[in-house]
């Protein structure tokens, strides 16, 4: 089972959904950066757990972060970084019906068919729960990065449902100028436009008082990124931030740039022409999204990441058992009626990761080993 992300910067995440607890070791982070478990790693956690608002998930847990190895006297050692976060609130007796039957659209036919075994509490693995490693390993991976540049990653919800911002879909890079954290934050559904805000957590509660959920799009984006950032051919940058992206759960679409909407355009609509601009060679428009032959341009990257409908709804569905006998199941336990709100913290986690990774391997192609 593939637990382990990147090459320079390498995460393994580990846990189950109602398990003892989730945790992640980070092995490849520099050494002498000032880190805290506190102040740097429990913000991000903060934005991610459960129970913060009216529209998520009712589980309570505090999601405390636990530093047990890497760090001496407040700083990196240049050795792994184990990071642990127990699970406080877990009921694993409200998935008992699931252990024969396969909930519609989870994993858990392939994983019994995989692995001849899987852990039905809450999913084990599957569980969106495990992502609390990546997002801690994120924040390690920001605190990092931003001591050597400037680079900031910015990501919100664009769409709930069929509710969205009004530049999405064109193919243009987004109008709305890049924002803060706090206008992020001012609402509980993450988007930056405190009216559509408004529409978006009201279409989130009307498909929970129906058992029902709704799914939407992330955009996130980045500035400060240098020239020079991925590689061609198999590691592009896109294709590592696709990768990233498609990994995480209830995931079902990506696109940088343009992305679809670009397919609509002429090339003489759609090409970035390049100019001089203050003695800088800039592109007039950003419809690349900031790559270009798999390597960042200097330009904002931005890239936005699709989540579907939350699949486990509190109505009666059909589905069949372990020996294919045909049954209903009724959706149980705590359940998020639409997760993209909460993923955006975990969007913006995956990002800094692969940013972290990139950065190490540009400079270790920079680097002239002395004669």
């Amino acid at each position: 089972m593939g637990n382990t992300f990147g090459k320079y910067f390498r995460i393994s995440t580990w846990g189950e959904s109602h398990g003892g607890g989730i945790g992640v070791v980070v092995d490849g982070c520099p050494s002498n950066i000032p880190l805290d478990a506190a102040a740097d790693i429990q913000p991000a956690l903060d934005r991610r757990k459960p129970g913060q608002s009216d529209i998520s998930t009712p589980r309570k847990e505090t999601d405390t972060a636990t530093i047990v190895s890497g760090t001496y006297e407040g700083k990196t050692l240049g050795t792994p970084i184990a990071i642990t976060v127990p699970n406080s609130d877990h009921r694993p007796q409200a998935y008992s019906e699931m252990k024969d039957k396969y909930r519609p659209s989870h994993a858990d036919y392939t994983y019994q068919t995989k692995y001849g075994i899987r852990n039905h509490e809450g999913g084990g693995r599957s569980s969106a729960r495990e992502t609390i490693g990546r997002v801690a390993a994120g924040a390690i991976a920001a605190k990092a990065l931003s001591a050597q540049s400037k680079i900031e990653v910015r990501a919100y919800v664009e769409r709930i449902h069929d509710i969205a911002m009004p530049d999405f879909g064109t193919g243009e890079a987004p109008a709305l100028p890049f924002p803060s954290l706090e206008s992020v934050e001012q609402t509980a559904v993450r988007c930056p436009d405190p009216a559509l805000a408004e529409q978006m957590i009201a279409r989130i509660k009307e498909a929970r008082s129906q058992g029902d959920s709704v799914g939407g799009v992330i955009v996130c984006r980045v500035k400060g990124l240098p020239v020079g950032l991925g590689e061609p051919v198999f590691d592009r940058l896109e294709a590592d931030l696709g990768k990233a992206m498609l990994s995480l759960p209830a995931t079902k679409g990506f696109e940088v740039g343009s992305g679809f909407a670009g397919t609509l355009l002429k090339g003489s609509e759609h090409n970035d022409v390049f100019e001089n601009r203050d003695g800088q060679i800039r592109t007039r428009s950003n419809r690349s999204g900031g790559v270009q032959g798999g390597i960042s341009n200097g330009e904002e990257l931005y890239f936005r990441v699709g989540f579907k409908p939350t699949a486990t709804i509190l109505q009666s569905q059909e589905t069949v058992d372990k020996d294919g006998t045909e049954t209903e199941l009724m959706g149980r336990g705590r359940h998020d009626p639409c997760v993209v709100p909460r993923a955006v913290p975990i969007v913006e986690a995956m990002t800094w990761l692969v940013l972290m990774d990139n950065w190490m391997a540009q400079q270790a192609r920079s680097h002239q080993p002395e004669a």
